[in-house]
């Protein structure tokens, strides 16, 4: 049963631009939604802090600015990733609500066993973090990936400060709860279906997606265990067709991460020791075929899902 021919019934409607056209867009809208985020930022971030706008990026990562730092940071990521998305939604079709796929229904196997995909998942990032720090470099390649990591990990290290409970809550938010959102609706409610809609192949459509998802965090070390993150949030979209689901199991992602942290934290462990954890290459092994079997079931769950959701639409047609 071909999920997005069930889709388009229920849906009755079609994009107003073809996928290169909305490809197009999307891309300018992006680049305005940076040129234009960034100015807004550095302007709030100048007023807040009482210095000149070009000393902004320096300080967010002073911990003296640990809450202004979280709260630029996601207001940056909602100006880049999501309004841009929004916008295009509104151009693009009557609906942009089903457009970005906000579906109602959800079952409790559904959730159940995104819940399960994600504690795998994180198992099989764990081991690829190990991998990937096991593939050689050139040594200018290597120093240079080294230092980008070292700039990415000063910029988190600014925002995963959690003092209290209090701090940790904001760091749910902004290091959890604001990233599962706005990436969602860039990555898979944008991005991977105009690629997969463009390619008409799954597959491809979604591990573009997911490279570019891994991509924009700009680290090599997380290369790997990022885009095995897309792809299984690519595959979770594709068959459920349901980015509230997507958003939950990437929140969960995050979530457990910032809760180790916090854990770390009070038990006076280094935070940046914690982050470079990884787990050994043969548990990823049997975390891969673990999702398999999970991805499977959670495919005929959400396929059922999608008859039961057509028979009511066409019962209500009827009625």
């Amino acid at each position: 049963m071909q999920i997005y021919t069930l889709i388009s019934d229920l849906m009755h409607q079609k994009p107003l631009l073809n996928y290169p056209s909305q490809f197009a867009l999307l891309l300018a809208l992006l680049g305005i939604g940076m040129i234009i985020g960034n100015f807004i930022v550095l302007s709030i971030g100048a007023a807040w802090m009482h210095v000149p706008m070009k000393s902004v990026p320096a300080l967010l990562n002073d911990p003296k600015y640990t809450d202004a730092s979280r709260f630029l940071n996601t207001l940056a990521s909602f100006l880049v990733f999501c309004l841009p998305v929004i916008i295009l939604s509104f151009i693009t079709t009557r609906n942009p609500f089903k457009y970005l796929s906000f579906r109602q229904k959800i079952t409790a196997r559904q959730v159940i066993l995104v819940i399960m995909i994600a504690f795998v998942g994180l198992i099989l990032s764990g081991a690829l973090g190990e991998l990937n720090q096991a593939i050689p470099l050139p040594a200018k390649w290597l120093a240079a990936a080294k230092e980008a990591e070292a700039r990415y990990k000063e910029s988190m290290m600014a925002m995963v400060k959690m003092n209290g409970l209090r701090d940790y809550i904001l760091a749910l938010i902004v290091m959890a709860a604001a990233p599962a959102i706005f990436e969602e609706i860039l990555f898979r409610g944008a991005l991977q279906q105009i690629f997969v809609g463009w390619t008409k192949n799954g597959f491809i459509g979604i591990l573009i997606a997911s490279i570019l998802f891994s991509a924009i965090h700009f680290s090599y070390f997380g290369f790997l265990p990022r885009t095995a993150l897309g792809l299984i949030l690519g595959y979770v979209f594709y068959f459920s067709k349901n980015l509230w689901l997507n958003i939950l199991i990437h929140f969960l992602y995050n979530g457990i991460i910032v809760t180790q942290l916090y854990i770390a934290n009070k038990q006076g462990k280094q935070i940046d020791k914690v982050m470079d954890e990884s787990m050994p290459i043969w548990l990823g092994l049997l975390a891969v075929l673990g999702i398999i079997i999970l991805m499977r079931i959670f495919k005929q769950e959400s396929d059922y899902n999608f008859v039961q959701e057509k028979d009511s639409f066409r019962e209500n047609q009827l009625n």
